[in-house]
């Protein structure tokens, strides 16, 4: 009966598909049966299959071809295996395989009735369809005969996209120098691959030859992602291993600025089209960019086009492209896919699936970022290639924030554990207490003078334009667009005080989804143009709009690199959502770019510095902070309290949930701390420890040594085979400013605590004090100097000028250095003894952080 009710949905599956059964019009059948099994239609086929065969199919189709389908000459094309409803379609790929083969044929389809899988053996594993190819559509893919040897010999350098669009500007006269190259380059919109995008395009090279048909890209915002995919399209394009190209996107203004990047970096070697502008004929494209809104209206995309319709398929921001039922779209074209993200899946480590609900936003965070890695079969959590922020801060591509930690009274309190209590008069005249919480800002809990107090403390701070003085470029994330709609007028009143007649309420724009072309106000601000340009100067094209005032629009793969300032006027809870908006600032840019005329160019860059070195992120709900140091990136989280009465923990306690509440006192600025984030970037980059301890781990070697807790050859293997590697370049500089500690570790150091030797990395005092520890039980000095020895052994060891002092004998200088009276107090023999010990038991580099 199961195998039964599986074929009846294959045989109308592919009888909607345009196969045949019988001959038809003068068509010839193109469906060959399993042998000895008679046909009829498919109306009269379960009772005629369930009386030959009963309920078990399995074991009469045991060696026979379930389904041969025919091209047009009669000829061997497809093999379509079938297995019951309740059997994964996949367990009979190896036995179609056989058949395929001993067939000649090329495509093979796996289907138990609802799962399918279209599999082309000549390109690597199965793709899940939602409906069968038509014969047409699967004779025209068998004129495409991809060649992946080609992919992986292809030569791929700096200028592989440049190569055919430029004059030989190695050679050109036109400069002198390498920031004149760089000028032209630029000018003339040709961009040179960074070597980080060579090693990601090479690293599909690396994983094709292995078969493999999907990759995941993980690169931080400002990277070049884009850059990077129109790299790997020029490849697969060039090679021949595709025909055609869908870059799909899930916002309109990443839409439109995909297509005008192509066709920057490929105009001159291909054709370009965004779907919904071509509808008619986008089939004359080999590249079409498309929001996958748009494929998913009304399922276009089944309507109108067909599974091999693309052989690559790039989901950017992949990690939101492909969630719901996005992934139909995605997964519906069979061949290569890769996925764009700046979202890495390390920030939701061991969330437990079984105490989330469904509505719970970390639930859907989980599995979207779960689906992503699983999708571009990095299922082990290890993307094809990773280029993070702190990659790009250090190679110096990327800039990180100055953090501006500002709390009001007010907020001082809805932050604290307690929370803000407000004492309010219920409807029986009684008094009763309400806790708010910093998540009620703006939901239950509303304060005029708090949101007056977070516009003037970042009008009065803000970063401000190198050229014109004006406040720098801002975007501003608010809770929702009620609260969105009150900012904007209150930067506008103040702008209007501080820049009289300059703006008009131009100053700051509200861009939500019920603002009139907000996706279009997006798309300005970036281009500069944004309620007109240059308010100040006329020879300065920069947006007379100062600030953009949103709630999530401008979040994920917005791109304005001329941004100073991003505000935070609103609780994050979602470690993707803040690692997103954060790196809206990140990019670089030289403010000289946007000024108009050549020789103001020079006067300008003669009074200021016009690199953009950092950006300042304005934080007024401590979100930085919960990031750093409160965030259990290890914890399976915890529902919040839920029951009956809107409150509980499902013990049947009922919890008091608070009415709104219109704040009306005074609410001034209590503190503001202003840090700039170094090197070591914050605590969310710097994950990068946690990967390369999983990647140690993994590594089948190193389990081995492990089991027989053999450091030493763990050590050796470390620097042999895994330090230095182009997939993440791990190396032990690295690894000790991820783990932020205030002094060298050593490799056998990171080894004991991965292992779980040592339970975390001691600081350089605890270390300190453990080392006089073991030279205190060894030599004992008296008790009358135990201090003095103490500080003795620890200044030789940390300060370089006491210890040069002491080993050039230039004692009379210690009369002005703050160990002098130590060295005093010590009796001769000690004086020598402590730094001929330390030279012969401690490494004195690992103090030096």
């Amino acid at each position: 009966m199961a195998e039964a009710k599986a074929r009846i949905k294959i045989n109308k599956l592919l009888e909607e598909a345009g196969w045949r059964f019988f001959d038809d019009n003068g068509l010839p059948a193109n469906i060959v049966l399993e042998s000895n099994t008679k046909i009829v239609r498919t109306q009269d086929f379960v009772s005629q299959q369930m009386n030959e065969f009963g309920d078990n199919f399995e074991k009469t189709s045991t060696g026979f071809i379930d389904y041969l389908l025919l091209d047009s000459k009669g000829f061997p094309l497809v093999v379509l295996e079938a297995k019951k409803e309740e059997i994964n379609p996949l367990f009979a790929k190896e036995q179609a395989r056989k058949y395929a083969t001993a067939q000649k044929c090329r495509f093979v389809i796996l289907s138990n009735g609802n799962q399918h899988y279209l599999w082309d053996l000549q390109r690597g594993n199965p793709n899940i369809i939602s409906k069968f190819p038509t014969p047409e559509t699967v004779g025209a893919y068998t004129s495409f005969v991809p060649n992946p040897n080609s992919l992986v010999a292809e030569k791929v350098g700096e200028d592989y996209i440049v190569t055919t669009q430029k004059p030989d500007y190695a050679k050109d006269p036109r400069w002198i120098d390498e920031s004149q190259r760089k000028n032209y380059l630029e000018e003339n919109k040709l961009r040179l691959l960074r070597k980080y995008q060579v090693r990601a395009i090479e690293r599909i090279q690396e994983e094709v030859q292995e078969g493999k048909d999907r990759f995941l890209f993980e690169m931080a915002t400002g990277t070049g992602k884009t850059l990077t995919a129109a790299a790997v399209i020029k490849l697969f394009l060039r090679t021949g291993n595709a025909r055609r190209v869908l870059f799909l996107v899930d916002r309109l203004e990443l839409e439109d600025q995909a297509w005008k990047n192509f066709v920057a970096y490929l105009k001159n070697d291909y054709q370009c089209c965004i779907y919904k502008e071509n509808r008619d004929d986008w089939r004359k494209n080999e590249i079409v960019v498309s929001t996958v809104q748009s494929f998913l209206f009304n399922n276009k995309y089944k309507r109108i086009f067909a599974p091999t319709d693309f052989d690559l398929v790039i989901s950017d921001e992949a990690h939101r492209s492909i969630g719901g039922n996005s992934r139909a779209v995605f997964e519906y074209f069979i061949g290569y896919k890769l996925g764009l993200t700046a979202t890495p899946k390390d920030y939701l480590k061991k969330i437990n699936p079984d105490k989330l609900n469904e509505k719970d936003p970390r639930e859907l965070e989980r599995r979207m970022l779960l689906d992503t890695y699983t999708t571009f079969g990095c299922a082990d959590g290890k993307p094809t290639f990773q280029y993070s922020l702190l990659h790009g801060v250090k190679d110096g591509f990327l800039v990180n924030p100055i953090v501006a930690d500002a709390r009001t009274e007010i907020t001082t309190q809805l932050l604290s554990d307690e929370g803000y209590s407000v004492t309010t008069t219920n409807e029986e005249g009684k008094d009763e207490e309400e806790i708010f919480s910093h998540s009620d800002f703006e939901k239950k809990f509303f304060s005029e003078n708090t949101n007056r107090i977070f516009c003037n403390t970042f009008l009065k701070n803000a970063l401000v334009d190198p050229v014109t003085g004006e406040i720098g470029k801002t975007i501003v994330f608010c809770v929702s667009q009620n609260h969105a709609a009150k900012i904007t007028q209150i930067l506008n009143e103040y702008a209007d005080k501080m820049f009289p007649n300059k703006y008009q309420s131009d100053f700051a724009i509200q861009v939500t989804s019920r603002v009139q072309e907000a996706q279009q106000f997006t798309i300005n601000f970036t281009n500069n143009k944004l309620s007109g340009t240059g308010n100040f100067n006329p020879l300065y094209k920069t947006s007379k709009t100062r600030v953009c005032v949103t709630v999530g629009m401008m979040t994920t793969g917005y791109d304005c690199p001329d941004l100073l300032n991003v505000c935070l006027m609103r609780p994050i809870f979602s470690p993707t959502d803040f690692i997103q908006i954060k790196g809206r600032g990140t990019r670089k840019h030289n403010f000289l770019k946007d000024v108009v005329d050549v020789g103001t160019r020079h006067d300008v860059s003669q009074q200021t510095d016009c690199d953009k070195k950092n950006f300042k992120l304005f934080d007024f709900f401590a979100n930085c902070e919960y990031f750093e140091t409160e965030f259990n990136y290890d914890e399976i989280l915890k529902l919040p309290p839920k029951g009956e009465g809107g409150g509980g923990d499902g013990t049947g306690t009922i919890y008091h949930v608070p009415t709104n509440y219109d704040s009306t006192l005074h609410d001034p600025l209590k503190t503001m701390v202003v840090n700039e984030i170094g090197v070591e970037g914050m605590k969310i980059d710097r994950m990068y420890f946690d990967r390369f301890e999983e990647k140690v781990k993994d590594d089948a070697a190193v389990q081995k040594m492990i089991e027989q807790k053999d450091l030493e050859a763990i050590e050796k293997y470390i620097l042999q085979n895994i330090f230095e590697k182009p997939e993440d370049f791990y190396n032990l500089t690295k690894l000790q400013t991820a783990a932020k500690v205030d002094r060298k570790l050593t490799l056998r150091e990171i080894i004991e605590k991965m292992l779980g030797f040592i339970p975390y990395f001691k600081s350089k005092d605890e270390l300190l004090e453990d080392e006089f520890e073991k030279f205190d039980s060894r030599y004992l000095p008296d008790e009358q100097i135990f201090s003095y020895a103490k500080n003795y052994f620890k200044s030789y060891i940390t300060d370089k000028e006491f210890r040069d002092i002491i080993e050039n004998k230039n004692f009379a200088l210690l009369n002005t250095n703050p160990n002098g009276e130590v060295f005093r107090k010590l009796t001769p023999e000690l004086r020598t003894l402590i730094p001929a010990y330390i030279k012969e038991n401690i490494q004195l580099n690992q103090y030096n952080a």
